[in-house]
């Protein structure tokens, strides 16, 4: 098998394992800034195979720049979707924090 047969490429901003929902970031997100080993990062992601896992990595260091690249667009598109999130939370997140606070009081 192909390295690029293990992923389905949905957009350029998308690239997922192939037979997932899971995306590249979340694997590598895991490798890179968690220093978890690939055994770790297939058992936290169970709809992933560790051959999957070591294609993912193996597909990360062949395309390193390209990679780098995307993480860091998915990264701060995280980051912008937090600062609104937190700008203008959802009724249900209102709730939750009402909750909260009554709970706090009792």
């Amino acid at each position: 098998m192909q390295l690029e047969e293990y992923f389905n490429v949905l957009a350029p901003d998308d690239i997922r394992l192939k037979g997932t929902r899971i995306g590249i970031e979340s694997i590598l997100y895991e490798y890179i800034y968690h220093c978890k080993t690939p055994e770790e990062i297939a058992e936290q992601f169970h709809t992933v195979t560790l051959e999957q896992v070591y294609a993912t990595i193996l597909y990360y260091l062949n395309h390193r720049s390209q990679v780098d690249a995307y993480l860091a667009d998915w990264l701060e598109f995280s980051r912008t979707m937090r600062q609104e999130q937190q700008r203008n939370p959802s009724p249900a997140r209102i709730g939750f924090w009402q909750m909260q606070e009554e709970n706090a009081l009792k």
